[in-house]
């Protein structure tokens, strides 16, 4: 029987066309595929239409995998997407700026946007730049002596309503969304080097990109908000 854990689910919905695509984690290629392309080119998306596509497809997969297929990974394009960059600025009174100071500002920065934004799920927390007395640093290996920092973020959400409304549909075949992903940001990351957009989003996910705040950890071991992303100081 195959193995459940060497492969990933996508589930990509766009204003053109719903695909589906079964992952194989170990060799990054792709399983199976399949798209329907949709007439209607409205941000509206129809969950009918989505709910016979996945009518068609879940069985296939499940069987390919050898078991049920209980959470998947969902990319999503919509015009109700919302990206935002804000930043703030410290002024330091005599304390060196180092890694717990930075996540401090990272950290003020998450609550203002929750606060903010509280109909909002976050799909993506990315460090645009940070500089100290104006200077753009890129690691922080020891402590730095700066009279402020300046710390600029953005991020990718989606209403809390929308991923409802997939997720009911999801319900049906007793699926969750284990992790969302904006596909214009999976692509401009990639830029022309894009490959195959299952394994975009599974490089992603795994931390291709160090500037991004890992906000969903796989493992069940506590570990702190911010040390995935700090793995890149080390």
């Amino acid at each position: 029987m195959t193995e459940e854990l060497n492969f990933e689910v996508y589930l990509c919905i766009s204003k053109k066309k719903f695909e589906i695509y079964l992952l194989n984690k170990k060799n990054l290629k792709n399983v199976f595929t399949d798209e329907i392309f949709i007439e209607d080119e409205s941000d509206t998306i129809d969950y009918n239409l989505l709910s016979n596509f996945l009518d068609k497809n879940i069985f296939k997969i499940e069987k390919l995998i050898g078991n049920f297929l209980k959470s998947i990974l969902l990319i999503i394009e919509n015009k109700q997407i919302l990206n935002l960059s804000i930043g703030t600025k410290k002024i330091n009174y005599g304390e060196k700026i180092n890694k717990q100071y930075l996540e401090s500002s990272l950290t003020e920065l998450k609550d203002l946007f929750k606060l903010s934004y509280q109909n909002n799920k976050i799909m993506h927390f990315i460090i645009n730049k940070y500089l100290i007395d104006g200077v753009n640093y890129k690691s922080f290996d020891k402590e730095i002596d700066g009279e402020n920092i300046f710390v600029e973020v953005n991020f990718i959400s989606i209403p809390n309503t929308l991923i409802e409304e997939i997720s009911n549909v999801l319900a049906k075949y007793e699926i969750k969304i284990e992790r969302l992903f904006e596909r214009e940001y999976i692509n401009d990351f990639f830029e022309e080097d894009t490959p195959d957009l299952s394994v975009g989003a599974f490089k992603i996910y795994s931390g291709q990109n160090y500037n991004e705040i890992g906000l969903v950890q796989k493992s069940k071991k506590k570990i702190g908000f911010f040390e995935k992303f700090f793995q890149l100081f080390s």
